[in-house]
């Protein structure tokens, strides 16, 4: 069985910061392209970061040089740390792992407040 489990999620002031991790099982995870979106209430869900399992990452323009993701392969996590927190990243954030299928875990509630 597949599961995919982020946490980190919390509330947090306005410019501070947070590290998501995305837990996978149940797949080779190194064969993976993970990624982590969010999703804000009443917008859809956006891409943030993503990382190859060669290593290459891309990030939304949004969260350049604020975000940064990473992953152990040992440990089959994912990582998102995220500093200089907006108000505007308030959302759930989700993993999503994709080779020749794709999984999503059941997000990571993420608040920014002022």
């Amino acid at each position: 069985q597949v599961r995919l489990v982020e946490s980190g999620g919390e509330l947090v002031q306005s410019g501070g910061s947070l590290r998501l991790s995305c837990a996978a099982s149940g797949i080779t995870f190194r064969s993976y392209t993970v990624g982590w979106h969010r999703q804000a209430p009443g917008k859809q869900r956006e891409l943030v970061a993503a990382i190859s399992s060669g290593f290459s990452t891309n990030n939304a323009d949004s969260v350049m040089g604020r975000f940064t993701i990473s992953r152990d392969n040992a440990k089959n996590t994912v990582y998102l740390q995220m500093n200089s927190l907006k108000n505007e990243d308030t959302a759930v954030y989700y993993c999503n792992a994709k080779a020749w299928q794709a999984y999503w875990g059941q997000g990571t509630q993420v608040t920014v407040s002022s």
